[in-house]
């Protein structure tokens, strides 16, 4: 069996790279330059390569060979390394993998910010993410599959999740402006809201199975992600409630029209860190449920103009 490179040949041969001589790679790695020199004899002769041209020049030049191999060396070097943290990582108690899984109405450029942050504080932690609606965060994290949970008040009261609330956020009723409850004077009361249809986003769990959320109108079509009911209402098919960080630019830019209706007013409602509670959060789940409090706060588009309420009881149709 061909003995293979090891991680200090390799950080040697790309010390000599780098830094473009012998003597300024053993005072690079505080090394005998005569170690230098032997190291990279040693792996040329088990790669069967010549790396570095020696003669005729003032300073080792890096082969064809070398050149072709700096950029493999390097990703060894840089793969070893991620190794040997998430190692020491796991050794120390933090997760190889974090399984996370978000509500539908947490603002995207806040799981993006997260996320970022999340990358440059734990690199050596995997990140699993699932999206859902209602009861699907709170599913996923009964079932194992996940280890955080990021969603909203429907999951609250449930024995078996620890909820911890992180944020609030504003939730409006909008259609196109050509709707026809875009052009009534409101506030428009129940009796004709009920007769134009409504969009609104289903539960795929058994969690919450046989329940409408905030759903007024006789007639509904029901989707399931919140972007296939945004598509509907720019197209003006339907009204329906919509996160206001969400809508807020097509509010602005006259492509959809808050509504003002007596049974769905403008509302907050809440968000909140979920967790299973025979399962503590380990270190960088942890510091992702802070994080996304503190990424919230941060972000906090709100009504302009607009007592805010609280979530308004929840309406069940039969």
């Amino acid at each position: 069996m061909d003995a293979n490179p090891t991680l200090d040949q390799l950080q040697v041969f790309l010390a000599v790279a780098e830094e473009g001589s012998f003597s300024a790679a053993s005072r690079k790695l505080n090394r005998a330059q005569s170690v230098i020199s032997y190291t990279i004899a040693n792996l040329e002769a088990q790669l069967e390569l010549k790396l570095f041209e020696r003669t005729g020049t003032r300073q080792p030049q890096l082969t064809e060979a070398g050149m072709a191999l700096t950029e493999d060396a390097r990703r060894m070097v840089t793969s070893l390394h991620l190794l040997r943290a998430r190692a020491r990582g796991i050794s120390q108690g933090l997760e190889g993998e974090v399984g996370l899984a978000v509500d539908l109405l947490l603002p995207m450029p806040v799981l993006t910010a997260v996320l970022r942050a999340f990358r440059e504080e734990f690199p050596t932690v995997g990140v699993r993410l699932h999206t859902g609606a209602l009861g699907t965060v709170a599913d996923l994290i009964v079932r194992r599959e996940v280890d955080l949970g990021i969603a909203g008040k429907a999951m609250i009261g449930q024995d078996e999740l620890v909820t911890r609330k992180i944020a609030e956020r504003e939730m409006v009723p909008v259609a196109a402006p050509d709707h026809p409850l875009a052009q009534a004077e409101g506030p428009v009361p129940g009796l004709v809201v009920r007769e134009h249809f409504q969009i609104a986003v289903t539960d795929p769990s058994e969690r919450t199975k046989g329940q409408d959320f905030h759903v007024y109108a006789l007639k509904t079509w029901r989707v399931s992600d919140i972007a296939t009911k945004h598509a509907l209402l720019l197209a003006g098919l339907g009204w329906g409630g919509m996160p206001f960080w969400l809508v807020e630019g097509d509010i602005k830019a006259g492509r959809l029209a808050e509504l003002s209706l007596e049974p769905y007013p403008r509302f907050s409602y809440d968000l909140y860190a979920i967790h299973a509670c025979d399962r503590p959060l380990r270190p960088a789940a942890s510091w992702l449920a802070r994080r996304f409090g503190r990424e919230l706060k941060d972000f906090c588009p709100t009504v302009p103009d607009a007592p805010r309420q609280r979530e308004p009881a929840l309406s069940r149709q039969e």
